[in-house]
């Protein structure tokens, strides 16, 4: 007995042909969410466009936004915005990369005003034997600690140069990542303090030099003077082969608490009415040092990234730190507003430029004024 042929009427055959989209969310997955209290925040009042983060969400919902786990606004200090995506929610821990970076410049800041540091024009040399590594040479011993928190030593590292002896990938593998960076020869093209090369080998021998002189260890010390005085004891460290942690990057902590680092430096240094980083410090972070070349309009400052988002013609500038995968913290200087965005997009192409077009789009023209 022969089959008789499947036959579908023409507008389900049509359907079939399309292009599969992802998922068509309904108007109460995408309707923005009201801010809950808690979590170390006092609620905003301050109305904005939910049309702007609607619309947002449900591109994200989409997939044409992807990756993102969440979205944090805080206004005037309070909590405005709390979005969560892909299965986060408050309670999570996320891998925000390079942000940990930034943690290591405040915990610089912290450590020169208590005396464990002199000064950023402290070297290489004043802390390391430097003749008991490879490639001895001047230029290595009188890299400065500012050198290094603006990336620009002259050190042949470079992780824009999958090819380069100092390029972080070559780091990881290797038993003692302090001796892999102090083992480096140096550019003979570069000077110090000259050029903007990002270089996470860098910011591993500030870890170490910073874990070597305040007292009881880097990680006590940042619980003690960043994590205690900011209401965070949810965090998690990633570790260097010496068990020191890490300051290349990894620093886990729930979107909430990162807001809270930000809003840290959006309020000076202070904390509840209460000092925790020099107001000084955070005018030092907070300056143009290097230009990043290759990309207009972006700048580097101590750990800090740089630019200036338009939005209906008008400027707004900010310092912010960023991570792979898409992940930031935005302290902005004309608007009362920190900004973090947590995405797991690790490698992809569109990690970064797809939350500039958030940012552009749908965050910055719902909030500011």
């Amino acid at each position: 007995m022969k089959r008789k042929a499947l036959i579908l009427p023409w507008c389900l055959a049509f359907l079939i042909m399309l292009p599969a989209k992802g998922p068509v969310a309904g108007e109460a997955a995408i309707a923005p969410q009201a801010a809950r209290p808690g979590g170390g925040w006092e609620v905003s009042g301050d109305p904005y466009d939910h049309g702007k983060i609607g619309e947002l969400k449900r591109k994200i919902a989409q997939g044409d936004f992807k990756d993102i786990t969440s979205v944090v606004v805080i206004k005037d200090g309070k909590l405005l915005i709390e979005e969560y995506f892909n299965g986060a929610d408050r309670t999570t821990l996320h891998n925000t990369r390079s942000v940990g970076k930034t943690f290591a410049s405040a915990l610089m800041g912290a450590a020169i005003r208590d005396g464990h540091i002199k000064s950023l024009d402290r070297t290489l040399g004043e802390f390391y034997d430097l003749k008991s590594f490879s490639n001895y040479s001047a230029k290595k011993s009188a890299v400065r600690l500012k050198d290094l928190l603006t990336m620009s030593s002259a050190f042949l590292g470079s992780d824009d140069d999958a090819a380069s002896p100092g390029n972080e990938e070559k780091m990881y593998p290797t038993p003692n990542w302090v001796r892999f960076a102090l083992d480096l020869p140096m550019d003979t093209a570069k000077e110090n303090g000259k050029q903007w090369d990002y270089f996470t080998a860098g910011v591993v021998l500030v870890g170490d030099i910073l874990n070597r002189a305040v007292p009881g260890g880097l990680e006590c010390y940042a619980d003690r003077v960043l994590f205690e005085p900011l209401g965070i004891t949810r965090y998690q460290w990633q570790y260097t082969p010496q068990k020191v942690v890490n300051t290349a990057g990894g620093l886990q902590m729930s979107s909430l608490d990162y807001a809270k680092f930000g809003q840290l430096y959006k309020n000076r240094g202070r904390w509840n009415g209460v000092p925790v980083l020099p107001e000084d410090w955070i005018a030092k972070s907070f300056q143009r040092y290097r230009p990043i070349p290759n990309r207009d309009g972006f700048y580097y400052g101590l750990l800090f990234w740089n630019m200036t988002y338009q939005v209906d013609g008008r400027p707004h500038e900010t310092f912010f730190c960023t991570g792979n995968g898409g992940n930031k913290i935005f302290v902005f200087l004309d608007q009362p507003l920190v900004v973090v965005v947590t995405a797991t997009a690790f490698g992809k192409p569109y990690m970064h430029s797809q939350v500039d077009a958030m940012m552009e789009r749908h965050i910055l023209p719902a909030v500011v004024k």
